[in-house]
């Protein structure tokens, strides 16, 4: 099957978003600073594990005082920080003496089918919630699993002595009311409050979660603090820094290409070539000739900018002007090009053997390569612009974004010494990654200026929107993108169509869809520092996507668990899961 053939990823189960609630923060970056700050919290003041539920609630109160968060979020920074407490001693607990314990309430109850037993939900696998990937694939590494209310069933099976630590997801009530439970036993445990409390239709965060379950001491990125390396990575790319790395200025052409080089952006290129490497060599040490391939990949990518926004006619980047309106095209060109040659300068120029250097410039040209053919192949499209399908338009994201990721990961993989195996997952996981990055720049132009479209470039929306409308919407669409109706006039029927045809909603499953395959791919790599850090990668490129809200309380249903003794846990779990000694 070929590439252009190549059929979209089912969609799948994509969170619920309700109204928001008060004492959880709502911004997925918000949840991620007041971790951080837990974990600096309980290493500057010698937080140790295991600690009561009082003492916590007076570390988060002091926390939240000298960190200036609002104070709303006191019993949430309690949990983080038993969480950062004991993270170190879970992560040196074997998966098998685990247990993962889920709430029923993650379910779609007006939908679910599966039956409960004296244990908690029978999951019938049927693919329309959370908990059948989270089951297993918490299973899959060794853990016991148990979809069940929380403290009576934690209770009887801390009594077994059979599980060593837990990762729980429930509401902040009741992991309030677990929590003495764990305390009295020192068992430790990292917990993950929902994102809702009201018992039906719950969600969570699943990165979050994900990462958690797959913590182990063997992963060396859970201690690796990926922000921090990201803002030293930033740090390369001031005046000094660069010329260090690269060498001093002699003339014009150089001192506009650095200029370019230190401008505004996220610099997930360069990261990604770190710590790849990093992770293949299980160190956090950077060397001169590292440094000079991440500014290598990030030249190319520099160089591919200034082309595209003269191809694309863009007069504004980083919110300033482009740099042809600067400086003219012939300049501008003149710019891109010598970032090319400085890229291959750089990789030529490490200190390292002709067989690693050689695959290193085989790798840069061919992503070169891959790149230009994905921005040809819009470029052709514009010239005589048709509607396409959805299925087209991921396959020009699949040509245009994903080499750039694979050409990073795998430069600093190659410069590693990484293994044939590992770079067939590095491009399987690349391709994922790259398109679920263009999909989700897709959602983030139409709600914002939605530029792709007035521009009337590829744009995923439209494509879904044109496939899904019937009739006169469907020729109306068909005009605006072969250029015979205006857009900005007929702009207020576009956003009706698109709203209409649920385009946003197809184009978030796919993002979610597409991350989910990256995840995925990266499952048969035995490194466990360098899975870890792809998972991760996700999280952290993604990590902007904002969960719009939560709905209230209703602790009173939470209150109706069963209890269950020990000895039928015990028993019951013994031939199949974790209980077993």
């Amino acid at each position: 099957m070929s590439d252009s053939t190549k059929s979209l990823p089912k969609p799948v189960f994509v969170q619920q978003m309700r109204p928001v609630q008060k004492n959880i923060p709502q911004l997925k970056g918000e949840r991620e600073h007041i971790w951080r700050i837990s974990q600096e919290y309980t290493k500057e003041n010698k937080v140790v594990f295991p600690l009561s539920f009082e003492d916590l609630k007076v570390h988060a109160e002091k926390l939240l005082a000298d960190y200036h968060v609002n104070p709303v979020y006191r019993d949430y920074t309690a949990v983080l920080l038993n969480n950062s407490a004991c993270r170190d001693i879970l992560a040196g607990i074997p998966f098998e003496r685990r247990l993962l314990l889920l709430p029923k309430c993650l379910r779609k109850e007006d939908s679910c089918k599966a039956p409960f037993d004296e244990f908690g939900l029978l999951c019938k696998h049927c693919g329309q919630c959370s908990i059948q990937d989270l089951q297993t694939e918490a299973e899959k590494l060794g853990y016991a699993v148990l979809v069940a209310e929380g403290s009576p069933i934690v209770m009887s099976i801390i009594q077994t002595g059979k599980v060593e630590a837990i990762v729980g997801v429930s509401c902040l009530c009741v992991l309030e009311r677990m929590f003495p439970y764990m305390e009295g036993a020192a068992i430790p445990g990292l917990a993950i409050p929902l994102l809702q409390d009201d018992c039906a239709n719950t969600t969570v965060d699943l990165d979050w979660l994900w990462d958690v379950i797959h913590l182990t001491s063997e992963d060396k990125t859970y201690r690796m603090d990926l922000d921090g390396l990201r803002e030293d990575i930033k740090a390369w790319f001031a005046e000094e820094s660069l010329a260090q790395i690269m060498g001093e200025t002699q003339n014009k052409t150089q001192e506009i290409a650095f200029e370019w080089l230190q401008k505004s952006g996220k610099r997930w290129r360069p990261f990604l070539t770190v710590c790849s490497a990093q992770a293949i060599q299980g160190t956090d040490e950077i060397s001169d000739d590292l440094k000079k391939l991440a500014v290598a990949v990030e030249c190319f990518h520099k160089a591919s900018l200034i082309h595209d926004d003269i191809e694309d006619n863009d007069a504004v980047r980083y919110g300033e002007k482009t740099l042809h309106e600067d400086y003219g095209v012939p300049v501008a060109l003149n710019v891109g090009d010598y970032l090319i040659a400085e890229g291959y300068r750089l990789i030529a120029e490490c200190d390292i053997d002709a067989k690693c250097k050689s695959e290193l410039l085989q790798l840069a040209i061919a992503g070169h390569r891959e790149l230009c053919i994905g921005q040809g192949t819009e470029l052709s499209w514009m010239r005589d612009p048709q509607p396409l399908k959805p299925v087209a338009v991921v396959d020009v994201f699949r040509k245009k974004t994903a080499p750039a990721f694979e050409t990073a990961l795998r430069i600093g993989a190659t410069y590693a010494g990484a293994t044939a195996e590992i770079h067939e997952v590095l491009e399987k996981y690349s391709e994922s990654l790259g398109i679920a990055y263009q999909v989700r720049d897709d959602l983030n132009d139409i709600e914002g200026e939605a530029d792709d479209i007035h521009s009337m470039r590829l744009s995923l929306i439209l494509a879904i929107a044109h496939e899904k409308a019937v009739k006169d919407e469907k020729r109306l669409l068909a005009e605006v993108w072969t250029q015979k109706a205006p857009v900005m006039e007929n702009w207020e029927k576009i956003q009706k169509i698109i709203e209409k045809t649920k385009a946003v909603k197809r184009a978030t499953q796919l993002l979610e869809s597409y991350k989910e395959e990256a995840t995925n791919s990266i499952r048969s790599i035995e490194n466990h520092t360098l899975k870890g850090l792809l998972r991760r990668v996700i999280s952290k490129i993604f990590n902007d996507l904002e969960i719009k809200g939560w709905c209230s309380e209703f602790e009173a249903r939470n209150a109706a668990s069963r209890e269950t003794s020990a000895e039928t846990v015990a028993g019951s779990k013994e031939s199949n899961t974790s209980f077993s000694v």
